[in-house]
């Protein structure tokens, strides 16, 4: 009996260590399985302190508060276009929370767009960190549940013509694709940046819309055959997912990254530009 509590006990520890440091995840959505990254050290490690940033819009910019679809409030940085438009992009932060350097991709795509309202959604409702493992908490501590509620308050908000796209880096990566979920019927391209994509056929049979991702081959967390996996998922589900990789690692679009990829970056940026105009007539 002895031996065989050991031998329990060994196993406990084994899977334990495997799920630290393998992050191999069954049966679980996307964002929990990305949230069990924030659990190991050599994830916190590679995600470099923000630089200090301090963003001033120049596009007209300003935090705003709407209800939400469970009944509380929600936070966001909305730019509107100057002309009456239906056009809107929702922006999802990385795991730092809605920080000034999301607002500045805000401002950036508003701009470069054109015709375009931009909001970019608090979904850590006002808690933001510059702190790895404050981050990885936040990350851990998030509900979906709430997350779909300031996604679905913020559909209410934009109103039922609004023709929404959807784009997010990192832990706002995979709720891109999750808004565009949400989204039904006013859903209107979807750009995911090396996010934790939707393994389920079924609710990707729901999307109506394409899917823009961005992925960088030397992940070792979105790794390359969670990539592969998300193209056969959607062509078994009979939708359209563009996939470019590039020879970069984990968050190299991130201006504030030390391991900041500018070449890469760029040409990312100019196919998100093109696909979002191409979905945004």
């Amino acid at each position: 009996m002895k031996r065989i509590a050991l031998q329990l006990f060994a196993l406990l520890l084994a899977v334990t260590a495997f799920g630290q440091d393998g992050i191999t995840v069954c049966h679980t959505s996307s964002t929990e399985k990305f949230a069990v990254f924030a659990s190991n050290k050599k994830f916190n490690s590679e995600h470099a302190t923000p630089l200090p940033y301090v963003h001033v819009s120049q596009e007209g910019g300003k935090m705003i508060t709407y209800k939400t679809a469970d009944g509380q409030q929600a936070n966001a940085y909305l730019i509107m276009s100057k002309t009456k438009t239906n056009n809107w992009i929702f922006v999802f932060q990385e795991w730092w929370g809605l920080n000034d350097w999301i607002k500045k991709e805000a401002d950036e795509l508003f701009k470069d767009l054109g015709n375009v309202n931009v909001i970019a959604l608090d979904m850590y409702d006002g808690k933001v960190t510059a702190d790895r493992a404050a981050a990885g908490q936040l990350m851990q501590q998030f509900k979906q549940e709430r997350g779909d509620a300031i996604v679905k308050g913020a559909i209410a908000y934009v109103g039922p013509q609004a023709k929404i796209g959807t784009i997010g880096w990192c832990f706002g990566g995979g709720q891109s694709l999750l808004a565009t979920l949400n989204a039904g019927k006013q859903a209107a391209g979807c750009v995911i940046y090396y996010g934790m994509p939707v393994d389920d056929v079924e609710k990707l049979k729901t999307l109506n819309t394409d899917v823009l991702g961005i992925f960088a081959s030397k992940e070792k967390y979105i790794t390359p055959e969670v990539v592969s996996k998300f193209e056969a998922n959607m062509k078994a589900a009979g939708k359209k997912l563009e996939v470019k990789n590039y020879d970069a690692d984990h968050a190299f679009a991130n201006p504030s990254n030390p391991i900041y990829d500018k070449a890469a970056t760029e040409d990312a940026y100019k196919r998100t530009l093109a696909f979002f105009k191409a979905h945004l007539k």
